[in-house]
């Protein structure tokens, strides 16, 4: 068995469900703490803050600290950051996770004449949103999406996600998005030069074969599909980018690599 030097770690299907903790998971986790293994938890969600998802974590009983999240907003400010210099005026279509991380990169948040317009998830979505941010990128300011999820999970079932904003921006614009989070390379890059290890000694998991398994395929990183969530093994045999390893979930996984 191959040993890695560092986790990217999905959360929603893979160490929760819902406001579930997926049993083996906190087990996981803890034996990364105590191994010293660096880890990072990786998520396309864009609303929500580091802090807010790691204080969420830690309610569920994961040892999680804000710096031990990445989300697709801070890839995003991050990206951003590397094309533009703070001060550079953005329109944003997002929610507090999203505008936190640009605004901590230095950019400053208007309508009036951006260079930038980035969508995230954004449950006050409003004809007036989709009219400005289609002019402006008519206009000629770049367009960003932080994620393309088809559906946005909950306790109540599945709600349209980013996917369905970004493609109305599209639409209306007439113009294709730069995309940052999973599966793009774009976050994965970001996220290992934060973990601090290499790709080929770093594995990805996740419960999701079109996010988490993919993003690892496009980024030569061995990737571990956990079969507590979106994805069956069903699914998993017949997707084109064939998952490194499965287990059942992550308690399977850590006997495996302790024995």
């Amino acid at each position: 068995m191959k040993t890695y030097r560092g986790y990217l770690l999905d959360l929603d299907g893979t160490i929760y469900r819902g406001k579930e903790v997926i049993p083996g998971a906190a087990e996981f986790i803890l034996h990364l703490r105590k191994a010293k293994v660096p880890y990072l938890f990786l998520t396309n969600n864009s609303a929500a803050t580091s802090e807010h998802v790691a204080s969420r974590l830690q309610a569920m009983g994961i040892a999680a600290a804000a710096d031990d999240v990445y989300t697709s907003a801070m890839a995003t400010a991050h990206f951003l950051a590397e094309h533009a210099s703070p001060g550079t005026p953005v329109c944003v279509i997002g929610e507090e996770g999203l505008r936190t991380e640009l605004t901590r990169q230095g950019f400053v948040l208007t309508e009036e004449k951006p260079h930038y317009v980035i969508v995230g998830i954004d449950r006050a979505f409003t004809y007036e949103k989709l009219t400005v941010a289609a002019r402006a990128i008519r206009d000629g300011a770049t367009f960003i999406a932080t994620n393309r999820d088809a559906a946005l999970p909950s306790e109540n079932g599945l709600f349209p996600g980013n996917g369905s904003l970004v493609a109305a921006v599209s639409v209306a614009s007439g113009k294709e998005p730069i995309v940052i989070g999973k599966p793009e390379p774009i976050i994965v890059r970001l996220a290992l030069e934060k973990l601090g290890t290499a790709a080929e000694e770093t594995l990805i998991v996740g419960d999701n074969l079109f996010t988490d398994i993919d993003a690892g395929a496009g980024s030569g990183i061995d990737t571990l599909h956990v079969l507590t969530g979106f994805s069956s093994a069903e699914d998993a045999q017949n997707h084109p980018n064939r998952p490194t390893h499965s287990a059942a979930d992550l308690s399977e996984w850590l006997r495996r690599i302790s024995s």
